[in-house]
């Protein structure tokens, strides 16, 4: 059975978002995820190659997985406003995802910007079953907040990241809040450049392990 994919627009606080749906090949899933993309103003969208694989990794893990363009990329309608504003549409594209899946656990996963808004609106919730950080950018505002998040964290991080560097995200981790898991893959930059392969994999298997 092939996996189905499906094309949504999901009612947001600043008007519709464009998003797209894709359950696990051949198995009913077992949880659900909101994929959320880098920088809008920067060419992030949810077609972005770090997001497609942090999205495969988690259908092969059996997650149901909703990806979508913030407002004001693509077909998403309002414009670009500063992360908070791209918090609230998460969290509206989570509502919708929940009602769809009512009997399901949600996860939440992004990258780089992406991973600021999951984070943040994840640790304002207590019953996500975890929260998945790739590229975390450690000096893009205030990280405050992780530090008495309860909820379970993945951060998965390339090894030379320009925008998240080791030891800026090392000494980050010693402060933030349990469970939490730091994951490194070997890459050449922010994009992970030559480690994606790696990165589909670690996020399969801490998906599959949370």
């Amino acid at each position: 059975m092939a996996r189905r994919i499906e094309s949504h627009f999901v009612s947001g606080p600043a008007g519709r978002l464009e998003a797209l749906l894709e359950e696990p090949d051949g198995q009913t899933p077992r949880a659900a995820a909101v994929v959320c993309h880098p920088h809008p103003l920067y060419g992030g969208t949810m077609h972005n190659k770090v997001v497609f694989r942090i999205a495969r990794g988690l259908r092969r893990a059996g997650l149901a997985v909703l990806r979508f363009n913030f407002r004001g990329v693509g077909r998403s309608q309002g414009e670009h406003a500063h992360l908070t504003g791209e918090i609230e549409d998460a969290r509206a594209v989570l509502a919708w995802l929940r009602a769809r899946y009512p009997a399901l656990p949600f996860a939440l996963a992004g990258f780089s910007f992406g991973a600021r808004v999951i984070s943040s609106l994840g640790c304002s919730l207590t019953d996500a079953r975890f929260l998945m950080a790739a590229g975390f950018p450690t000096d893009f505002g205030d990280t405050a907040y992780l530090e008495a998040c309860p909820v379970p964290k993945i951060f998965i991080q390339s090894t030379h990241d320009q925008y998240g560097p080791r030891p800026a995200m090392e000494a980050l981790y010693t402060r933030i809040a349990g469970p939490k898991r730091l994951i490194w893959v070997e890459s050449t930059d922010h994009f992970f450049a030559g480690g994606l392969e790696e990165l589909e994999e670690r996020v399969h298997s801490a998906a599959a392990d949370a």
